[in-house]
């Protein structure tokens, strides 16, 4: 496993954000009942599974507002967080079984409070869309104000069905099933940026990056403030080799959500790729600052950038504190070999 000038060879495992699923959220006041240390998370994580979800408004498009999330078992409450800037959520690390999501709406003028029952499993992310129900008018509304479902109905409801069932297909693992009906969403609603920014992240999965790069850029101009298909794209951008275009493209996206592990960690190999490598150690760095153990190949990735640079002690450091934080990695033997060259010379 090369670093540049094989990208390719060393990319991480594919970190890109549906409509329909992740992103963490606000800090969590979890109890340790519902979670490991970093360590035992680090070496065995297939005892775990995970809550992933977004909210969004009646008519399919994101939600900007933070909404408010407790997730409960049978007995109490466990924790609650809010939603990001795009309506997702995340609960790691939970103990498989039933749990109970209540969702607290910000604007409880214009929607309902709602439950959902969640089913998590060992070792998998449970991935759910979950859309906010618009309250019936009332004598007690003033005149003149209406939902945004009211003022924005531009998404149809049968193209919101083929989003919601594109959505059930990828839980399943079906790919080709989940974008035969993204594109039938596309196809009833041209300006469903949801669907565009799912339809990439399929593609790009099955390995067509050009058409991936093609949704994904059309999700983009759609709606240039939507954090998502910025980092899609800039990923898919990599991938692509186009490192000038990823660059531009993620670190727009970082403007408009500065604590994205996967937006730095992929902006360091766009810099990597165009020959910055000050620049992508920075990136790196702060990946791995704002992610942990989930980001960790983040400390690779830095002890391959200094050995490249001459740097033997920072290398050492870096590959050294990789296979402490996860000593179980796929590349942990690679790792290894790369620390007994470096102590040879």
């Amino acid at each position: 496993m090369t670093f540049f000038p094989r990208p390719s060879s060393i990319f991480p495992t594919i970190l890109l954000v549906l409509g329909c699923a992740f992103a963490a959220s606000a800090q969590s006041d979890r109890p340790e009942l519902t979670r490991r240390g970093e360590n035992d998370r680090a070496e065995d994580k297939t005892v775990l599974g995970s809550i992933r979800g977004r909210i969004v408004l009646p008519d399919g498009n994101f939600i900007k507002s933070n909404v408010r999330i407790t997730l409960q078992t049978f007995r109490a409450a466990v924790t609650t967080i809010y939603t990001d800037n795009q309506g997702q959520f995340e609960f790691p690390d939970l103990i498989p079984g039933n749990y109970q999501l209540e969702i607290d709406p910000t604007d409880r003028e214009q929607f309902e409070p709602s439950n959902e029952s969640v089913q998590v499993f060992k070792g998998l992310p449970s991935v759910l869309t979950l859309t906010l129900k618009a309250r019936e008018p009332n004598r007690t509304r003033s005149i003149g104000s209406v939902s945004v479902a009211e003022l924005d109905s531009s998404i149809p409801s049968s193209a919101r069905k083929e989003f919601q069932k594109a959505t059930a297909a990828t839980q399943k693992g079906l790919s080709d099933e989940a974008i035969a009906h993204l594109r039938k969403a596309i196809a009833i609603s041209p300006m469903f940026v949801m669907a565009y920014n799912d339809l990439g992240v399929q593609l790009l999965a099955q390995g067509k990056l050009d058409e991936a790069a093609e949704s994904l850029q059309k999700a983009v101009s759609l709606d240039p403030k939507a954090f998502n298909p910025a980092l899609n794209y800039g990923i898919v951008l990599v991938y692509l080799h186009r490192f000038a275009e990823a660059n531009e493209t993620l670190s727009r996206a970082l403007t408009m959500q500065s604590s994205s592990a996967a937006a730095h960690l992929y902006l360091g190999l766009a810099q990597k790729g165009i020959g910055n490598n000050e620049q992508a150690a920075g990136q790196w760095k702060l990946a791995y600052e704002a992610g942990g153990v989930e980001y960790a190949v983040a400390l690779f990735y830095l002890g391959q950038n200094y050995r490249d640079e001459g740097d033997k002690s920072l290398a050492l450091q870096y590959l050294e504190k990789y296979l402490t934080v996860v000593p179980n990695a796929a590349n942990a033997e690679q790792a290894r070999r790369m620390i007994a060259m470096l102590r040879q010379f």
